[in-house]
């Protein structure tokens, strides 16, 4: 039996997830993070400090380390590739 190039299952199209997605970013050094491609900057003021972003179809909810909330309007329509970013590097042993 020969397969089809380009054929798909039969059946609807999977639906993407409704519900938001969580992420983790680290801010780089002049406070700035990306999620789903997009740069949100959160001033130096936070800078190496790890938040997690609730990110859904139209916002990006930052949670600060402070308790605070910031909320930004998407400019992106790509999906989130990485729940946890930029994870802080550390050395094991100096040499």
């Amino acid at each position: 039996m020969k397969r089809l190039r380009g054929s798909r299952p039969a059946g609807p199209p999977p639906r993407p997830s409704i519900e938001p997605v969580r992420a983790q970013r680290r801010a780089s050094n002049s406070g700035i993070i990306m999620v789903a491609g997009q740069k949100v900057a959160l001033g130096r003021l936070h800078r190496h400090q790890t938040v997690t972003v609730t990110v859904s179809e139209t916002t990006l909810a930052i949670e600060l380390t402070d308790g605070d909330i910031k909320v930004v309007r998407r400019t992106t329509t790509q999906p989130v590739r990485s729940i946890k970013g930029q994870r802080p590097r550390i050395a094991t042993s100096v040499s």
